[in-house]
C-alpha cells in the first residue's frame, strides 16, 4: 500500500532496505538486483550512489544550495557564483539539477543513481556525478552504453534521458517504471504547493510566485512547451 502523502517524501513505510544505506520500494529492490546481477555477469559493476531521499533530505539539500554552502552548476555542468544571482535566477539554476522539496522522484523509492564503482575507484574513486562521467572518455561510459541496451529489459527508464529545458540530462537517473507509474498518480499541484507553504525553506515566497510554471516545467520535467 501507498500511502497519500508518501509521493511527496513524508512516508517512508514502504520501502525496504537495499545495502550501504539505500532504501528502495520492494519491487523495485528486486528488479535492481536481478539487473545488477546481469551487468554484473557481462562486466559492469552498477552500484547505487542515491535512492530514497525524504522531504527533509530535499529541503537541506535545497537551502544548502540556495546559501551557496552547495554548488550550484549550470546546465553544462559549469559552476555558477551563487550570490552574483537574483532569487528568480538562483530558482531556475537549483531546479536545473535539484528538485522542489516534495516534487523529488527521489521521495518515491523507485528512483535511483547509479555508477560503475570499480571503474571509478580504478580512477582515483572520485565521482561528481556529471555529464562527462557518462560519456566518450568518462568512467561510466561503458556502464551507460550497457544501460542504453538493458534498461528496458528490467523494466528501467531514464525519466532525465534529454534536456527540454526542465531537468537537466542524468543518464545516470534510472527509474523503475511499473512502480513509479503509481506514485506519478498521485501527484496533485495542491498539495505540493501546500506542503511547501509550511515548510522552512529559502527562497520560499520566489517558488511559490513561479509555482504554476515551475509545477510542469520541472516537477512533471514537461519542459519548455512553448
Amino acid at each position: 500500500m501507498i500511502h497519500a502523502d508518501a509521493w511527496l517524501g513524508l512516508n517512508d513505510q514502504h520501502l525496504t532496505e537495499v545495502g550501504n544505506g539505500h532504501q528502495l520500494h520492494p519491487d523495485v529492490a528486486a528488479a535492481f538486483l536481478a539487473m545488477q546481477s546481469h551487468a554484473a555477469n557481462e562486466g559492469q559493476d552498477i552500484q547505487i550512489v542515491s535512492s530514497y531521499r525524504g522531504f527533509h533530505r530535499q529541503l537541506s539539500i535545497w537551502n544548502r544550495k540556495w546559501t551557496g554552502e552547495l554548488p550550484l552548476l549550470d546546465e553544462n555542468d559549469q559552476p555558477l557564483d551563487t550570490h552574483s544571482l537574483t532569487d528568480e535566477q538562483k530558482v531556475y539554476a537549483i531546479l536545473t539539477w535539484s528538485a522542489l522539496p516534495g516534487g523529488s522522484r527521489h521521495h518515491w523509492g523507485t528512483d535511483l543513481d547509479v555508477f560503475d564503482k570499480a571503474t571509478v575507484d580504478a580512477c582515483g574513486g572520485k565521482l561528481d556525478l556529471v555529464d562527462a562521467e557518462y560519456r566518450e572518455g568518462g568512467p561510466c561510459f561503458a556502464l551507460a552504453n550497457w544501460m542504453d541496451a538493458h534498461l528496458a529489459e528490467h523494466g528501467f527508464v531514464r525519466p532525465f534521458l534529454q534536456n527540454n529545458g526542465g531537468v537537466a540530462t542524468e543518464l545516470w537517473h534510472l527509474s523503475y517504471a511499473p512502480t513509479a507509474a503509481r506514485f506519478e498518480a498521485l501527484r496533485n499541484p495542491e498539495q505540493l504547493r501546500k506542503c511547501i507553504e509550511q515548510a522552512e525553506m529559502h527562497g520560499k515566497l520566489t517558488v511559490l510566485a513561479l509555482f504554476d510554471e515551475l509545477y510542469p516545467r520541472y516537477v512533471l520535467n514537461e519542459g519548455l512547451t512553448a
